[in-house]
């Protein structure tokens, strides 16, 4: 089995840089520019897939070698797909809706070995209950800017964790990456991570 030292990610966001970086590997960023914009006829689960799968092909285009790693997250209200706001108002609204309420968050991961042409695939759904939310706290979380580049606009990781009353399921995927999943399937594709080094 070999040592997986490097990534490609095709992807901007930093909690996934982080995340990712957090097994011991090096990170190089190739982002994808795939629209991610909703969909008709896609759900939730089948919309994260959808962008996930986009993100690693449009990318593993312009790559020769590496393992590409694309993920997407969407949130999931009632069957309806709650990506990333446009704007405040659009924040707001989404916000007033998940108040007090329980919503499925799902990520969708591809990892691409470009130079042997393995693939592996996961989504992996997490249910999170949300505090209900007075006007003004909503209001105060939007003025921080945290809700633009995120699904559902919050962030479980930052200030966005005081919304959160409960989760069912993995932490990592709510942030953006289904760690275990991902480290899980690696032998499907001969890869393993780099040992612990002092």
């Amino acid at each position: 089995m070999r040592e997986l030292s490097s990534i490609v990610l095709a992807s901007v966001s930093p909690r996934r840089y982080e995340l990712l970086s957090s097994l011991g590997l090096t990170v190089r960023v190739h982002p994808s520019e795939v629209d991610e914009g909703d969909r008709p006829g896609y759900a939730p689960r089948e919309l994260a897939a959808f962008h996930a799968a986009s993100k690693a092909r449009a990318v593993a285009s312009r790559e020769e070698s590496g393992l590409i790693v694309a993920a997407d997250t969407v949130v999931d209200l009632d069957g309806a797909s709650l990506g990333k706001p446009r704007d405040a108002a659009e924040a707001a609204r989404m916000l007033a809706a998940l108040s007090g309420r329980g919503h499925i968050v799902h990520t969708a991961y591809v990892a691409l070995d470009v130079p042997a042409g393995g693939r592996v695939e996961g989504t992996v759904s997490t249910e999170v209950w949300f505090a209900p939310l007075a006007a003004d706290a909503i209001d105060r979380y939007i003025a921080t800017g945290e809700p633009f580049d995120k699904a559902g606009a919050y962030g479980i990781q930052g200030r966005g964790a005081a919304l959160v009353e409960r989760i069912d399921g993995d932490f990592y995927t709510v942030m953006g990456f289904p760690l275990g999943d991902f480290v899980r399937r690696l032998g499907e594709l001969d890869y393993r991570l780099p040992d612990a080094r002092a």
